[in-house]
């Protein structure tokens, strides 16, 4: 069933998801909004491709394991409706809410919507990560987004580029958000009462929270350095 005209497809890119994605999937089939549900199955050690399959969803199973950007890439290709819902396998809480995200694309409002997710407190960690990502953002673009590192969020398949998912790792979400913004696409944030599981502050949570902030640091030193290099390819003003 179409939304006011727009199909609406979800992409779970999924990584030993096997405890959660049954509880996602039984619950997107549930909403007759969405028309299709397609998992990627980032080379899991894991039951997450088998359980997704028998749940219902359709799914593409990578060989080994590629990232999150290669994931997100494989579901924009097999995907052809004209609004992808890009959906973390670990949310626990509230897919029911992904409506939030369409409405405004089906009334126009915005081309991408990304879901600010209420904090969980005694969670996380010190903020660096997103305060690199919020430095980053404005001293690339001017502009600021407090959810740019979101995994959850719907966009218009048509504004869409395959050179958008040119990022390595924990990237992908922060160098997307900046190739739209470098296309004018407009952007709003809603809150969404989702919840997904928080990498704590133990050992394990520090390391996912240092590949984080490396794989942001060099999308900036990236788009650094790409800035650089056409501001030497202008010409010089009065030159012959």
């Amino acid at each position: 069933m179409s939304m006011n005209g727009y199909e609406v497809g979800v992409i779970i890119p999924a990584y030993n998801e096997e405890n959660s994605i049954k509880c996602i999937i039984d619950e997107l089939l549930n909403l007759n909004y969405i028309d299709r549900i397609l998992v990627v199955d980032d080379g899991s050690k894991d039951k997450t491709a088998l359980i997704s399959a028998l749940e219902g969803a359709d799914v593409i199973s990578l060989p080994c394991n590629k990232g999150k950007a290669f994931a997100m890439k494989r579901g924009y290709e097999a995907m052809e409706t004209n609004i992808l819902i890009f959906l973390d396998g670990d949310i626990i809480e509230g897919t029911d809410q992904l409506i939030e995200l369409i409405k405004p694309i089906c009334e126009q409002r915005a081309e991408a919507v990304i879901a600010r997710l209420p904090m969980t407190p005694g969670k996380g960690g010190f903020g660096l990560v997103k305060a690199l990502a919020s430095k980053g953002m404005w001293y690339l673009t001017g502009q600021t987004y407090s959810s740019v590192l979101s995994g959850q969020r719907a966009i218009l398949r048509n504004i869409l580029r395959p050179e958008f998912f040119e990022y390595k790792g924990f990237g992908i979400e922060f160098g997307m958000t900046l190739d739209m913004i470098s296309n004018n696409t407009r952007i709003l944030e809603v809150d969404i009462n989702m919840r997904h599981n928080v990498t704590g502050r133990d050992l394990k949570g520090f390391i996912h929270r240092y590949r984080q902030f490396s794989d942001i640091l060099k999308v900036i030193i990236t788009k650094l350095k790409e800035r650089l290099y056409s501001n030497l390819k202008k010409p010089i003003r009065g030159a012959r």
